[in-house]
């Protein structure tokens, strides 16, 4: 499944409370990889500087705090309009980031209709691929049982 769903938005990098900046970005998931958002920071004229997080996370934070660590996603209303905050940790500095809630909302569906929740692990074919595992039907080097003698053997046992 080859399926891309990007879109372009201007957000706002937080530098306090009466003041940011915008900054263009792209929000990039890929059903290949369905677990995964990426998000593209258009800074300059290099390359974008791009993180990758948990498409759960973005879901969420749609409707509540959520993460833990490097991202953490909000909602929240900033001068009557309704955007989802991401604040991003690294050991280069933090950033809070203001985006606009519709926008963001309208990209999540466009990938739950892709990949709805919960049906990633069979865009990747795990069940198949553990259920192939477990009936042992990879050759003779996997072993699903401990070899070794046990260390309870009895006395006269070996």
């Amino acid at each position: 499944m080859n399926v891309v769903v990007e879109c372009e938005l201007e957000i706002r990098l937080v530098l306090s409370p009466e003041h940011g900046l915008p900054v263009q970005a792209r929000l990039t998931y890929r059903a290949d990889d369905p677990y995964a958002a990426h998000i593209a920071f258009h800074v300059g004229s290099g390359a974008p500087v791009t993180w990758t997080f948990a498409r759960e996370l973005l879901v969420e934070g749609v409707f509540r705090p959520c993460g833990e660590g490097d991202v953490r996603v909000w909602p929240t209303k900033v001068q009557g309009r309704d955007v989802i905050c991401v604040a991003l940790s690294s050991p280069d500095g933090d950033a809070l980031l203001e985006t606009p809630a519709g926008v963001v909302s309208g990209w999540l569906e466009r990938t739950l209709r892709a990949v709805p929740a919960g049906a990633e692990g069979e865009v990747l074919g795990l069940e198949s691929a553990l259920a192939e595992l477990l009936r042992g039907q990879h050759g003779d080097g996997v072993c699903l049982t401990d070899p070794s003698p046990s260390d309870e053997a009895v006395d006269g046992d070996v």
